[in-house]
């Protein structure tokens, strides 16, 4: 009689593997980062050359400069990130921002003008005339893209680019024969150091640009798609377009006159979220202005810091972190095929 062989033990379970859930897309994510970016700003409340707490005048130095400075750094970093954030949506490519369209370039244009014909301007006008040289440029720069066959993404930036650089040297040339060279390098240093209060009250526009962003943010997506998509949906594709430029010009203008140039934030912000989150704009416009926010803060502290008790200019820092960026969003679009 043989022996039967015991039945095979029944293999365990095997375990299904957990997906990882995006940094940015965990619950509680956004509070997180909301009190990350406040203690931030009130780290730059207390850093400077000039010494609040042991100075008599410290409270009052605060409220002049410090506020202002730090309000106006909240207030710039969402005006470019959002402003790269529709451009990236209205032109369906990763790579344009207001500093790759030419559209500070024409801002900074209207600027100049602005002082040439009223030199006694205030802000105001000086900056209704910057925002409307910049939604003249970034309209221009609109029309050559649809005329223009693009065969890689890296097109639409080197046409944003080459645009830019001719209307720099134009405005150059003007700002050398009306003796405004000095303050035009002035605006393209990009600096917070002549911020205080009574010079930067124009940029709380920006907020009212970012909730117009947020109730027409589903139009945006939509015209992302397409001109004949977004027309199937309902949508009003040149009015979408308008809207959207006219939004990135006040907020490029606007930025412009009170701080100068933020090159690359509008590239690096939005595209970290997409890469995180997707395209919707209305689910990614809080974390935008909030890792826009943190960014340009960051940049502007190193800066105080580096060489204390001189200052170093927020582009200088932001061009640095924005090349680096740029060029790994260059390599993974290579690597991708």
């Amino acid at each position: 009689m043989t022996a039967t062989a015991p039945p095979p033990a029944a293999s365990a379970p095997r375990a299904t593997p957990v997906p990882r859930v995006p940094l940015l897309n965990r619950r509680g994510a956004l509070p997180v980062g909301i009190a990350v970016v406040l203690g931030l700003a009130v780290l730059s409340l207390f850093v400077g050359a000039y010494d609040i707490a042991g100075n008599e005048f410290g409270g009052e130095m605060i409220w002049i400069s410090r506020v202002p400075r730090t309000v106006s750094l909240v207030l710039a970093g969402c005006a470019m990130s959002v402003s790269g954030l529709i451009l990236q949506l209205l032109t369906q490519n990763r790579f344009v921002e207001p500093t790759t369209t030419g559209t500070t370039e024409w801002s900074a244009l209207g600027l100049l003008v602005s002082y040439i014909l009223v030199p006694a301007a205030g802000l105001t006008t000086r900056m209704v005339m910057a925002s409307a040289s910049a939604f003249i440029g970034t309209m221009v720069f609109l029309a050559v893209l649809r005329r223009v066959a693009l065969r890689s993404a890296l097109i639409v930036p080197l046409i944003g680019i080459m645009l830019g650089a001719v209307v720099s040297a134009f405005t150059t040339w003007l700002a050398i024969e009306t003796n405004y060279l000095q303050m035009l390098g002035t605006w393209f240093m990009g600096s917070f150091t002549s911020v205080v209060r009574g010079r930067y009250e124009v940029l709380w526009i920006v907020a009212i640009i970012v909730v117009i962003a947020y109730f027409v943010a589903d139009r945006f997506t939509v015209a992302g798609l397409g001109k004949d998509i977004a027309t199937n949906f309902g949508v009003n594709y040149n009015l979408v377009m308008f809207i959207g430029t006219a939004l990135v010009a006040i907020a490029t203008g606007v930025t412009t006159v009170v701080v100068g140039f933020l090159p690359f934030l509008g590239l690096i912000v939005p595209n970290l979220v997409s890469m995180a989150r997707g395209d919707n704009l209305r689910s990614n416009l809080p974390w935008v202005c909030v890792l826009g926010v943190g960014i340009i803060i960051v940049c502007d502290i190193i800066g105080r810091v580096i060489r204390m008790p001189f200052e170093l200019p927020v582009s200088m820092i932001l061009g640095m972190v924005g090349a680096a960026v740029f060029i790994t969003l260059l390599l993974r679009m290579r690597r991708d095929g």
